[in-house]
């Protein structure tokens, strides 16, 4: 797995934002929104393209286009929604699929409760929006899914990791012979005893939606 941690002071300043306790809900979507645009540029960089000729007003130019099979975007629900609109004003013509995964809070391990994609996604190159990359054992089980449809490359977009996330990624993912990509905003310190980023910025899912009861 490559891994791309995107340093750019824009993308510092809306992350130290969001980690702010006092940042409300609307601005906290917002400024979500803003900072995947910005991760977004950085994740499409071997998005799939092809030769196309256009007519300029003055003459023939050569340039690419996005070619078929379209991208697919997949948020993990239901934080991963939080990322969509700023995943899609990059990428407007990527379809989207949706992917509900839960974590049991005794075992820290994930578990498929809800999906609306394409069963076959042979040639497809996914994202995967999923906020907060902690213990890893959403985004590894949601990679292996795609995967096992057929997807054949993979980039995940996260806000935050933790390295133990990280780490058990690559683990669980070392037999695929699939390229996988992560690219996050920032590498915070460690895990708490609750499988919490430190110092993160909160469950993301709550700061964007406010707690579900």
């Amino acid at each position: 797995m490559q891994i791309l941690v995107v340093d750019h002071p824009l993308v510092a300043h809306k992350l130290t934002a969001l980690r702010d306790e006092h940042t409300d809900s609307p601005t906290f979507r917002r400024l979500t929104e803003e900072l995947v645009t910005l991760l977004a540029y950085e994740a499409t960089r071997d998005v799939r393209t092809g030769p196309v000729t256009v007519q300029t007003p003055v003459a023939e130019a050569q340039g690419v286009k996005l070619t078929a099979p379209k991208p697919l975007v997949v948020p993990i629900l239901r934080a991963g929604l939080g990322m969509l609109e700023g995943m899609s004003r990059l990428l407007p013509t990527a379809e989207v699929g949706f992917l509900g995964m839960i974590r049991n809070e005794q075992t820290l391990t994930a578990s498929t409760y809800a999906e609306r994609l394409p069963e076959d996604l042979s040639g497809r190159q996914c994202y995967v929006l999923d906020p907060m990359l902690a213990t890893g054992g959403t985004l590894a089980a949601a990679i292996q899914f795609l995967v096992d449809r057929g997807a054949d490359h993979i980039t995940a977009i996260c806000l935050l990791a933790a390295p133990e996330g990280v780490e058990r990624v690559e683990r669980e993912l070392t037999h695929l012979d699939v390229p996988c990509n992560l690219v996050i905003a920032g590498m915070d310190s460690h895990l708490n005893d609750k499988g919490y980023i430190v110092p993160g910025l909160g469950d993301a899912g709550d700061r964007l939606y406010g707690v579900a009861q």
